[in-house]
């Protein structure tokens, strides 16, 4: 363990926790694909938690975990983790308690909310008991989405941005980079380039012109945990505003979710998705809309996906991302006959996609 941060640690707790209180032990914790790392500190104390998490800062200034979402006026003035985490807390979202902001010393001291991520949760579980913890996902979505939208607050980061059609856009050129060109070490023939770039950006214009909502944004299951039987939700800094589909297609079909979560469960998952919205809304979705626009958002984000973890791979050298490649092109193959006006868009992803084994 580091001297210098365990110095730090032992300070903190012992403020927060009481004097009596010291960390017996600090051990590194997988990352993600951000800057920030974690660990986990067990502590020994009369009034403090068995053990912590403890988010420690790339640096100790206030930065955006993705580039492509500082479009703010003015520069935050807090950490975005710790902004948007004060509004879902409010709204009785099930995020983990931040037990010490020591941003300005580079660390957060989390409530430890154990190691069973959602995707852990549901393996080799019956269907029932996967829709079930699927369901419970859902009502933390809406309360998200629905609840948060309600009460707005423009102090929260996340309704300063928004998924537009130049976030969409940006997404796809992305993609095409890295997905492609990069991974291919060699430009798109002009013209396959002309009919993906017309198709992305009708794409992105159509998704940008629809009405949004307060969204997760990597709303996955890799960021839902299971503890003491409940959804808990992690990893919501880059919270903004966005069609109201876009993250449940995350949560159903990212990585190699649609391994557990198969058409039929998907369909069970949508119209409870739809029934509940209408429920807490008071407001029914249109069957036939919404579907369309949760498939395409599932498409746009599937490709992005790809793109994103051949940039980790390449330029950040972040090893592992890879693996799930396969998956997200046979979710891309999937979608793309529910949208014909797109059929030569899905001729060319056929070509240049990488092999689904």
């Amino acid at each position: 363990m580091d001297v210098t941060l365990k110095t730090l640690l032992d300070a903190l707790v012992r403020a927060r926790f009481g004097p009596e209180t010291r960390v017996r032990q600090v051990a590194p914790l997988a990352g993600d694909a951000s800057t920030r790392r974690y660990a986990r500190a067990w502590l020994h104390g009369p009034a403090a938690p068995a053990t912590v998490i403890v988010m420690i800062l790339a640096d100790r200034g206030i930065a955006m975990s993705s580039d492509e979402l500082a479009v703010f006026k003015e520069a935050p003035r807090e950490l975005p983790y710790l902004n948007v985490h004060r509004f879902l807390l409010g709204l009785g979202v099930a995020v983990p308690e931040v037990y010490v902001d020591a941003s300005d010393r580079g660390v957060l001291l989390l409530e430890d909310i154990g190691d069973t991520a959602l995707w852990d949760a549901v393996q080799q579980q019956s269907e029932d008991h996967v829709r079930r913890l699927y369901e419970q996902a859902i009502d933390q979505l809406l309360t998200i989405q629905i609840d948060g939208t309600r009460r707005r607050d423009d102090s929260c980061l996340a309704f300063q941005q928004v998924f537009d059609a130049r976030l969409f856009t940006w997404e796809f050129e992305h993609f095409i980079e890295w997905g492609i060109e990069r991974r291919l070490d060699r430009p798109l023939p002009r013209g396959d380039a002309s009919v993906l770039r017309r198709h992305f950006s009708r794409i992105a214009g159509h998704l940008g012109e629809l009405s949004t909502v307060l969204n997760h944004r990597d709303f996955h299951s890799w960021n839902l945990f299971v503890h003491d039987g409940a959804i808990r939700v992690i990893d919501f800094q880059d919270a903004l505003l966005a069609p109201g589909p876009y993250d449940l297609a995350t949560l159903l079909g990212d990585r190699d979710t649609p391994q557990v979560v198969r058409p039929d469960l998907e369909a069970q998952l949508l119209e409870y998705y739809r029934r509940c919205w209408a429920e807490r809304s008071g407001r029914a979705l249109d069957a036939r809309e919404f579907e369309d626009v949760y498939f395409l958002c599932a498409l746009q984000k599937a490709l992005k996906v790809v793109g994103r973890f051949y940039f980790l791979e390449i330029e950040k050298r972040k090893s592992g991302y890879l693996r799930y490649i396969p998956s997200t092109v046979r979710q891309i193959l999937r979608i793309v006959p529910h949208f014909p006006e797109h059929a030569e868009m899905a001729a060319l992803l056929r070509t240049y996609l990488p092999a689904e084994h």
